[in-house]
Parts: structure tokens; C-alpha cells; sequence
């Protein structure tokens, strides 16, 4: 269950960025300090997303779901930011349509094999619009922690 393994310390309610790489500073940063990342993994997360889009337009309201490769991670993770004001990023699978996103998924990833689990399970939960509204309304860590944990429990 993603809800169990969630860090308090690894979530940001109100996160003000100016764009998607600040995004990547604050969260990525958060990362580092928590021991989940190398020193690596912000440049690493701006350089994939360049590459290959993180962002969806999930019924109208956007998220991304940036990770990197897992030399950049020391143990597996998620961080989330619920941004202050949406942040412009490029929608997954595309070089030109954007998406304001206003909420960030941030996978800290070692076994890739693991990997298309946990993005599975995640956007499961992210697929309801009334749970990422209810995500963008709160101001509170654990809050966070309980929304995710309430709707995979029906799942």
C-alpha cells in the first residue's frame, strides 16, 4: 500500500515554485535531505524531464509523476507536492501540449521491475478527480496520508 510508506517529512502542502525546476529544487531537495536520493537526483529529474514528459491531465486537473533512474536513488520513496499555483509542464507522451499541474508525485525509485507496480497503484488512486480535489484543498501532511490511505483501502 503506497499510504504505508509514505514520510511526512517527504510531503509539501502549499508549494510555491515558479516552474517545474523549481518544482523538481524543492521536492528533489526534500529527497536528498530525507536519504532517498543522491546529491544527483534534482539535476537528474530536470534532465528527464526534458526527455520524456511526467505531466496528465487527469478530467482537468493536472499531475506529474517525475522519478529518474535508480542511480540517482539510495532507497525507495515517494515524495508529494501540492503546489500553491499550478506550474506548467509537458504532458507525458507529447513535445507540445501542456498541462497546469497542480499536483506532484514524486517517485524515488530502486527496483525497476517494481516500478510499473507502484505507478499502477498510484495512478489508481490519482484517476479519482474527487481525491485530487480534496489533496489540492488540504494544508496538512497527514491529511495527505489519510486521503491517499481512505481511497486505497476501496480499491
Amino acid at each position: 500500500m503506497i499510504w504505508e510508506t509514505l514520510n511526512p517529512n517527504m510531503i509539501l502542502t502549499d508549494l510555491d515554485a515558479a516552474d517545474k525546476n523549481d518544482v523538481f529544487r524543492q521536492l528533489g531537495s526534500t529527497a536528498i535531505r530525507e536519504g532517498y536520493a543522491k546529491d544527483s537526483y534534482v539535476d537528474a529529474l530536470i534532465e528527464r524531464e526534458a526527455n520524456f514528459p511526467t505531466a496528465l491531465d487527469i478530467d482537468g486537473f493536472g499531475v506529474a509523476i517525475p522519478h529518474t533512474s535508480v542511480d540517482h536513488v539510495l532507497k525507495p520513496g515517494t515524495g508529494i507536492g501540492v503546489l500553491k499555483n499550478p506550474v506548467t509542464f509537458v504532458q507525458m507522451g507529447t513535445d507540445d501540449e501542456y498541462v497546469d499541474v497542480k499536483l506532484i508525485v514524486m517517485l524515488c525509485v530502486v527496483d525497476p521491475d517494481k516500478h510499473l507496480d507502484e505507478l499502477q497503484r498510484i495512478l489508481a488512486i490519482l484517476q479519482d478527480k474527487a481525491v485530487l480535489e480534496k489533496l489540492q484543498n488540504t494544508h496538512d501532511k497527514q491529511e495527505v496520508i489519510d486521503i491517499i490511505k481512505e481511497k486505497e483501502n476501496t480499491l
